[in-house]
């Protein structure tokens, strides 16, 4: 019996792509959610550091390629429906580590407020480095 191919045992979307999380390996912070193809998760694991597909641009994206703020793989888990990745990942090039492209740490740093007339969502994160000093 031939095993099955590590890549075809994800359940790709419609699209060909699987979400996501990447949480940091130290601090457990859920820093960000993407997507990645077959070509990015296999560049990922040859590579040891996060590449993915950028829907938007319709291409890789390797973490980092502009930023510098790269993230180190040191595990993948996958759910139990086999369609949703977790990276347990190390985001590098900056103290703390700046995963979002706002030059914040998170790119959840948005937080619903229930207090006033209507709840409303809040930055709960501070700007770690502008933006505009992280990509030229």
């Amino acid at each position: 019996m031939k095993l099955m191919n590590w890549l075809d045992q994800i359940k790709w979307d419609a699209d060909g792509l699987v979400p996501v999380i990447a949480q940091e390996r130290a601090s457990g912070d859920v820093v960000m959610f993407a997507w990645m193809n077959r070509a990015a998760l296999a560049r990922t694991q040859e590579l040891g550091e996060a590449v993915y597909w950028s829907r938007s641009r319709a291409k890789l994206w390797h973490k980092g390629e502009e930023s510098g703020h790269t993230q180190t793989v040191h595990e993948m888990r996958l759910d139990c429906d086999n369609d949703v990745l977790l990276l347990k990942i190390t985001q590098n090039g900056h103290q703390p580590g700046i995963a979002c492209h706002t030059g914040r740490h998170s790119c959840f740093y948005q937080r619903l407020e229930q207090g006033g007339a209507a709840p409303n969502w809040q930055a709960v994160e501070p700007v770690l480095k502008n933006p505009e000093q992280i990509y030229k």
